[in-house]
């Protein structure tokens, strides 16, 4: 009998004990749901007041011109679809020959900063020549000097070389490797990829340009992929430099464009303008959409995270 109840003591302890452990885990899940429960809410919250903005822009291409800035809400009363058809043709070009110029600008832009950057990293990752850790040090301390700073001395070059009113101080340098942080973004990831591969390709009597080519490009989409994105981004959403170099309006890319439905003298189109800043944004937008993925793998990948 002594033995009995005390096996039943025993029992009783060890399920009391299930159910205190059981209960604590009911607990700490509710205590974990609960916070990611918050966690989200914050997340969404902060995005909204980050998409604000662009809401706004949205439904501001759809409202009538005296409804713009005149309403607090953000929902129109009526859909103005005529800010979309009228702004494409208001200005004296149409908003196609916009599109192309910005098209034309960013493509040769992106060609000429994944090719000369591309092979300036190279340089640096791969190969050994005389002071490449002094000319690396060179290229990174111009990550620091301000765009305006170099600004006027480089107009001058331009002026005197006659390509002001062109695209080519647009496109020209963009094929000189100017863009130091793609560089830096490149050589990061070329330095992750094993070095026997060099070897085993000069074994097999390849050339520098050949293991470019052939063995370190195939292994670096992800990158060339983010460093592709990054600069049509900038490129397509550039303002100061079209603004300085480009005089005819036959040569003004989208950004430009937008300014000009803002007169200082007369009426200002805010509806028509606000629908072609949304059509601006799509091709971007698509773009980021689509290679997201590539964005997100080509930073983690070399080392900018």
């Amino acid at each position: 009998m002594k033995t009995s109840a005390t096996d039943l003591d025993l029992a009783i302890q060890v399920d009391e004990a299930a159910r205190v452990a059981h209960a604590l885990k009911l607990r700490r899940d509710r205590r974990e749901r609960n916070g990611r429960i918050l966690k989200h809410v914050f997340l969404i919250g902060v995005s909204c007041v980050m998409l604000y903005p662009l809401f706004w822009l949205l439904a501001s291409s759809f409202k009538p011109e005296n409804e713009i800035f005149g309403s607090l809400t953000l929902w129109p009363s009526e859909f103005r679809f005529d800010n979309y058809t009228e702004g494409w043709n208001a200005l004296p070009k149409s908003f196609t020959v916009f599109y192309v110029n910005s098209a034309i600008v960013t493509g040769l832009s992106v060609i000429g900063n994944l090719v000369s950057c591309s092979f300036a990293a190279y340089a640096f990752a791969r190969l050994q020549f005389t002071g490449r850790s002094f000319f690396f040090a060179l290229m990174m301390m111009t990550l620091m000097i301000p765009y305006h700073v170099v600004l006027i001395p480089q107009y001058v070059q331009f002026l005197r070389l006659g390509w002001v009113d062109t695209y080519l101080p647009l496109v020209v340098p963009r094929f000189l490797a100017s863009d130091a942080f793609f560089i830096f973004l490149m050589v990061q990831f070329f330095r992750q990829l094993p070095r026997e591969l060099d070897e085993a390709a000069m074994i097999d009597g390849c050339s520098p340009f050949k293991i470019y080519w052939a063995i370190i490009l195939p292994l670096s989409l992800p990158a060339m992929g983010t460093a592709a994105i990054f600069s049509l981004i900038w490129v397509w959403e550039d303002f100061l430099a079209p603004l300085i170099y480009l005089n005819d309006i036959k040569s003004y890319t989208v950004p430009l464009a937008l300014r000009l439905f803002l007169d200082q003298e007369g009426k200002s189109a805010y509806g028509q303008m606000f629908a072609m800043s949304v059509l601006s944004l799509v091709p971007v937008v698509i773009f980021f959409v689509l290679f997201q993925k590539m964005i997100v793998r080509g930073i983690a990948t070399s080392g900018m995270k």
